[in-house]
């Protein structure tokens, strides 16, 4: 079995939904920017998604409710990232013993740092370079089949695996729906462009800021609402549920 198909396999197994593998030089001016050099110097990104449950997703309008958020924390959140965790460490295990180099990137980790909320690696990044989607105008990774509601994780690797496709044409369109809904408005509407920060299209410090607001208040800080609201990601539901 070639290593692509075995790779696939063992993540698809583990309980993955979404794979792809990603070519990063076209961003590595981007990724040293965001992560180091440490980060920017793996030539390939392995991109793996888990699809979150629709039921959880849509008791979004409740998330005022403790029962509905907190649900949502543990199915869609905590649980999911751990399972995302799971798969990007037995897969760089898979590599290591293989003589290939792999450094999984957790699935929930961000920091604020100069000001900035960042991970040190773009999930979405790698997703859309490895064609599973495109960045939409709320900067999450729409995908064709459930619009935002997949949850992603990334190995860094030198192994030789072959890209999976390249990045889809933004289909949002005319679309406000993520940017309406925002209880901060935290995006500006504007459409994805590789050349533009992502400060011209979403202030991630206000989206922080109000979680953090919500669960001092609450105990709790669930939100969401953009990923709820999209059209691609209620589209599918209601596909899968006629």
């Amino acid at each position: 079995m070639q290593l692509d198909d075995k790779i696939r396999e063992m993540a698809e197994n583990l309980g993955a939904d979404f794979f792809g593998v990603a070519d990063l030089a076209p961003a590595r001016g981007f990724i040293s920017r965001q992560g180091g050099r440490e980060v920017a110097e793996y030539p390939r990104a392995i991109s793996v998604g888990v699809a979150l449950l629709d039921p959880i997703v849509n008791q979004l309008p409740r998330r005022g409710e403790k029962a509905a958020a907190m649900e949502y924390k543990h199915h869609a959140y905590d649980t999911v990232n751990g399972l995302l965790d799971i798969i990007a460490l037995r897969l760089s295990g898979s590599l290591q013993r293989q003589g290939y180099r792999a450094f999984p990137i957790p699935a929930s980790k961000r920091a604020v740092v100069d000001d900035r909320v960042a991970a040190t690696f773009s999930h979405k990044l790698a997703a859309h370079l490895a064609g599973l989607g495109w960045i939409g105008k709320s900067c999450l990774l729409i995908t064709p089949e459930a619009g935002p509601r997949v949850r992603w994780v990334t190995v860094l690797t030198d192994a030789p695996l072959h890209p999976t496709g390249s990045p889809l044409a933004e289909r949002c369109k005319e679309c406000r729906a993520c940017v309406e809904i925002c209880p901060m408005a935290a995006f500006t509407g504007e459409p994805f462009r590789e050349d533009e920060p992502r400060e011209a299209r979403y202030d991630a410090r206000k989206c922080e800021q109000y979680l953090k607001d919500l669960e001092q208040r609450t105990g709790y800080g669930v939100c969401g609402m953009c990923l709820y609201v999209c059209p691609h990601g209620r589209k599918a539901n209601a596909v899968k549920n006629a």
